[in-house]
C-alpha cells in the first residue's frame, strides 16, 4: 500500500502558511492601493526582507534540532529555502521589471556602479542553484557533492545579509539585527559551541527533571 506523500504535520502547514502570508498581504495591498509614496522601493524592500527572513528561518532549522532534539523541524528547511528563493524572484523580478524596465544597458550600469546590486545577484544565483539541485533526483545524481554544493546556503546568507547593509541607509540598525542573527546560526554550526550549548541544555533539563 502506497503511503501519502501529501500528508503535512501541523508544524508544516504552518510553516506553508506562514510563508505565503507576506505574499498575500502584498498582493492585497496593490489591489486595494494600500501602499506608500514609493511602492517600488516599498515592495522591493518587502520581498528582500521576507526572503532574507525565510532563508535566516531555513539555516535555523539544524540547530533548533540540535539544541532541542526536535526533529521534526528538520523538514522545513527546504520548503523554507524555497520559498526564499520564490520572494528573491519576485524581488529581482522587481528590480529587473518594474524599476529599470528590462533596460539590460541601464540593469548593466546599475551592476557596475551599485555594490549592493552585484552582491545580491550574486546571492540570487546561489539560490537559484539550490533551488534547481534541491530534488531527490539531484541529491542522487550528485551524491557526497550534494551537501558539498548545499554548504553555499551560508554564503548566500552572508551576502544576504552584506547586500541589506549596503542598501539602506546609515543608521538604520535591523540589518545590523539580521547580521546578529545569522552570526548565532553560524556559530552554533561550529562543533566545540555545538558540543558546549547542548551540554549546557541538557544540564538545564536534568535539572528541571529533578
Amino acid at each position: 500500500m502506497k503511503k501519502n506523500t501529501w500528508k503535512f504535520t501541523p508544524l508544516q502547514i504552518a510553516a506553508h502558511v506562514g510563508a505565503l502570508i507576506p505574499l498575500l498581504w502584498m498582493i492585497w495591498d496593490i489591489f486595494t492601493n494600500n501602499f506608500g509614496p514609493d511602492p517600488i522601493r516599498e515592495f522591493t524592500l518587502r520581498t528582500g526582507k521576507t526572503a532574507l527572513t525565510l532563508l535566516l528561518l531555513s539555516l535555523a532549522c539544524t540547530p533548533i534540532n540540535i539544541l532541542f532534539k526536535y526533529k521534526q523541524v528538520l523538514k522545513l528547511r527546504r520548503p523554507l529555502g524555497l520559498y526564499s528563493f520564490l520572494y528573491a524572484s519576485i524581488h529581482f523580478s522587481i528590480f529587473i521589471g518594474v524599476d529599470y524596465f528590462f533596460n539590460f544597458a541601464l540593469i548593466q550600469d546599475a551592476l557596475l556602479e551599485k555594490r549592493y546590486a552585484i552582491v545580491g545577484l550574486t546571492t540570487g544565483l546561489i539560490l537559484l542553484t539550490l533551488a534547481i539541485t534541491s530534488t531527490l533526483g539531484w541529491q542522487r545524481r550528485l551524491k557526497k557533492n550534494w551537501k558539498k554544493l548545499h554548504r553555499l546556503v551560508y554564503l548566500a546568507g552572508a551576502l544576504a545579509v552584506t547586500h541589506y547593509i549596503w542598501l539602506v541607509k546609515q543608521g538604520v540598525i535591523q540589518p545590523w539585527i539580521y547580521a546578529g542573527i545569522l552570526l548565532i546560526l553560524l556559530t552554533l554550526r561550529v562543533k566545540p559551541v555545538k558540543k558546549w550549548a547542548g551540554s549546557l541544555l541538557k544540564g538545564v533539563r536534568f535539572s528541571r527533571a529533578t
